[in-house]
């Protein structure tokens, strides 16, 4: 049995917590010591319950085998916390994910000023505009960006960083054979040949909505710094800006006007602290006295040459929403959930409307609303308006 597949057991073990799979490598050498223990010695893993002893006894490594056989086949690596290879940074955070599947080549970030340009998905031109120039810039300027491929400001900021031919790590909440959102296919690929795309998932894990947030701390954990391009006042950029502060980093911010709901957000940020941003630089500068060869002003204050977002709206095709079946329910909908999906339209609508033409009570339609936006199926908008974000089929 191969060293990786005790690590794929330990970590694909349901049940277990990160921090028990940490606490339990911090007692044993290896998985494999985990793996071949006496459930007394267990027991002496330090905060461990029994219950959770008690998981340990399953020692199928079936699925282990079946996530070998995927890797090889999409020729992904997989990265312990133990290997050489693994970001120093990354490893010294409070909950460092414990092994990592990999695509593409994994720049070395303890040598690198890496910085995660992260905002909301529902943002404006104005926010997508900045988050292209900034990527840019930081990529001309000599940085490793970092993103979350979700549509909108992570998008943008990939693509502009690729248009500057730098380097680029996105890091996913799902599986690494699961392109999502689907329009990004063609990104997804330029990211694995440019750089490298990083999950702590297994192949063929589905973008479920409570991996993004567990996702964020691996993405400010990799970077010096955060920068938040837009984010209104609830967002899980916010999330991300919150867990780099928790792991004492730098965050950034890009301001926007104030009465700009996309832009709260953002401008709470620097109102309690973070780096005013209006050019790359103003980021980069912060870190040249630790990578007087790596960065370069003259790049980070570069334009690229490409069209403005309102040209491009022009030119380049509308993106194709997912489609989603209602009668595979693969998202476990309720009855009033698909209800509101079936009233919404591509066009905001008010709550309000919503409550008419279902004829839902108040308290549902706002639950249900909440959990469809969570799930991305529906965006909201200004003026509390919603819209729904897919196709259905039934």
């Amino acid at each position: 049995m191969s060293a990786l597949k005790y690590w794929l057991w330990l970590t694909e073990l349901p049940g277990l917590t990160n921090q028990t799979r940490l606490a339990l490598l911090r007692h044993f050498p290896t998985p494999e010591d985990v793996y071949y223990a006496d459930p007394e010695e267990v027991l002496l893993t330090e905060g461990i319950t029994r219950e959770q002893a008690k998981l340990l006894e399953d020692k199928d490594c079936s699925g282990a085998d079946r996530i070998l056989a995927d890797c090889q086949r999409l020729d992904l690596d997989l990265l312990t916390i133990q290997d050489a290879g693994y970001p120093n940074r990354l490893r010294n955070i409070y909950d460092p994910p414990c092994l990592l599947y990999v695509r593409g080549r994994l720049p070395a970030f303890d040598d690198e000023a890496s910085i995660a340009v992260v905002g909301t998905r529902d943002c404006t031109p104005y926010g997508v505009s900045c988050a292209e120039k900034l990527g840019y810039g930081l990529a001309a300027g000599g940085a490793v960006v970092v993103s979350g491929l979700a549509r909108g400001v992570d998008s943008a900021a990939l693509r502009g960083a690729l248009r500057a031919g730098g380097t680029v790590t996105a890091v996913l909440g799902n599986g690494l054979d699961v392109v999502y959102p689907p329009e990004n296919q063609y990104l997804y690929e330029d990211v694995a040949a440019a750089g490298a795309l990083i999950s702590e998932y297994p192949p063929g894990t589905p973008p479920e909505a409570k991996h993004f947030p567990v996702r964020n701390r691996i993405m400010s954990g990799l970077c010096l710094g955060t920068l938040v391009v837009e984010a209104p006042a609830r967002s899980g950029a916010l999330i991300t800006a919150g867990t780099a502060l928790e792991q004492g980093r730098d965050v950034f911010a890009v301001p926007g006007p104030i009465d700009a709901p996309a832009s709260v957000g953002c401008n709470r940020l620097i109102r309690d602290g973070a780096g005013l941003v209006s050019d790359a630089w103003d980021i980069l500068g912060e870190y040249e006295p630790r990578f007087p060869d790596k960065l370069r002003r003259e790049g980070a204050r570069e334009t690229p040459a490409v069209l403005g977002y309102q040209a491009r709206q022009k030119t380049e095709p509308k993106p194709v929403p997912p489609s989603v079946s209602l009668s595979h329910n693969d998202y476990s909908l309720t009855d009033d959930q698909i209800c509101l999906l079936r009233a919404l339209t591509e066009e905001p609508m008010l709550v309000d409307d919503l409550i008419e033409l279902t004829d839902i009570p108040t308290r549902r339609v706002l639950s249900a609303l909440t959990v469809l936006e969570i799930e991305h199926l529906v965006t909201q908008h200004s003026g509390k308006r919603y819209a729904r974000a897919v196709n259905l089929t039934e």
